[in-house]
């Protein structure tokens, strides 16, 4: 399985955590080690946004694929 599919699927994971606070999250693209996605709803202004990227979804994703290096959250 390519690593773009397990990190789309891992995402795809969190998203009910994240629709019952209100928010949701969309995959933008896996580029250079760096998983790019675009927050939505009350995960927009959410105090715990940082936490919810590094100690939750980065954590769970470099867990199956350790050289990602980070996320960023696209803010179109």
């Amino acid at each position: 399985m390519n690593e773009e599919k397990i990190i789309k699927e891992l995402i795809e994971e969190t998203r009910p955590y994240l629709n019952a606070d209100g928010g949701d999250i969309e995959f933008i693209k896996y580029e250079d080690n760096y998983v790019y996605i675009k927050l939505f709803g009350a995960c927009i202004n959410c105090g715990y946004q940082d936490y919810t990227i590094n100690d939750g979804i980065l954590e769970m994703i470099q867990e199956k694929i350790p050289n990602v290096k980070g996320i960023i959250n696209v803010e179109i």
